[in-house]
């Protein structure tokens, strides 16, 4: 039979999951997706991804800025669906939202359960210089990320990988896992096993303050840095390489042989000391450019060995 499914999303990540709902030929009798934001050089106001996808493929959006009013729990419960698909929605599902599915609701998270719960845990993963992760197909319950797992499939973490590199792995490997979910849930066959105890971690959002370079820290910890805020928010580091101080993002670097004081340029490829260590400076992005490899960057600006980042 064919699932009336309600599908909750919001970026670019979850896209790929809707397509591939859409393409086994199940009802999206509606999507809900975060409401437009203002973006762009003019500040208008911008649908997201999810929002967009759903207007090119006929079904009908809804941007509440909260579930928790009767109002919107009774309209949800009123699409009369079979289960509700969730991936990176970015709000919390009331009680009365996650019973209204007659089979229940489903979220697909980007970690290994039950490590990296909540909110950043691909970056949380590659940060820790986790070697794996997974993605997960969860039933959901209250609580943060707390659901059984019911499919989960394994995905290993290269030792240079970025934040972003994961991201689109995960988005592809995550929408096939959910679809293959709903087929069993079809037949009757989901087996959703709770999980562990023990093992729990947090995956807190990024802040802001963690994205400064602190050369002061093993080199691998500051090349993990570097690839788990890749491409955004950024990790950066302050120099004064055009006559003033600027701060610059770091998109990729490498483990590098050298030492020297912590965040001094040790030679003429950017290769910079670590308080244990040494890493190399791959890809960089100025303020208001785009992003370069080091050799372009240091065709027009001063990063001289000996200075300190």
């Amino acid at each position: 039979m064919t699932l009336r499914i309600v599908f909750l999303g919001t970026p670019e990540f979850s896209v790929p999951t809707f397509a591939e709902i859409l393409g086994a030929g199940h009802a999206v009798v509606a999507a809900y997706s975060q409401p437009p934001r203002p973006a762009g050089r003019g500040m208008a106001e911008q649908p997201s991804p999810v929002h967009r996808f759903a207007d090119s493929a006929g079904i009908p959006v809804r941007t509440p800025k909260s579930l928790r009013s009767e109002d919107e729990q009774r309209a949800f419960a009123e699409l009369a669906a079979d289960a509700a698909v969730v991936v990176a929605y970015g709000l919390l599902l009331p009680a009365p939202v996650l019973a209204a599915p007659r089979l229940g609701c489903f979220n697909l998270h980007a970690s290994a359960l039950p490590r990296w719960r909540g909110a950043a845990p691909i970056q949380r993963a590659i940060m820790a210089g986790d070697p794996e992760t997974a993605a997960a197909v969860m039933r959901m319950e209250q609580g943060l990320d707390m659901g059984p797992v019911c499919l989960a499939e394994p995905i290993a973490i290269g030792p240079d990988m970025t934040a972003g590199e994961l991201h689109d792995i995960m988005a592809a490997r995550g929408a096939s896992l959910m679809v293959r979910a709903l087929g069993a849930l079809e037949r009757g066959s989901l087996d959703c096993v709770p999980q562990e105890n023990a093992g729990v971690t947090y995956a807190a959002k990024i802040d802001k303050a963690e994205a400064r370079i602190d050369f002061e820290r093993p080199a691998r910890e500051v090349h993990n840095l570097v690839r788990g805020l890749s491409p955004f928010p950024g990790a950066w580091f302050e120099t004064t390489g055009a006559g003033k101080p600027e701060r610059i993002k770091v998109l990729r670097t490498a483990l590098a042989e050298g030492c020297g004081a912590p965040g001094e340029v040790l030679d003429d490829r950017l290769g910079v000391a670590c308080g244990e260590g040494a890493v190399r400076l791959v890809e960089l992005q100025r303020a208001g450019k785009k992003p370069m490899m080091a050799e372009d960057l240091l065709r027009g600006f001063a990063l001289p060995r000996g200075s300190v980042l």
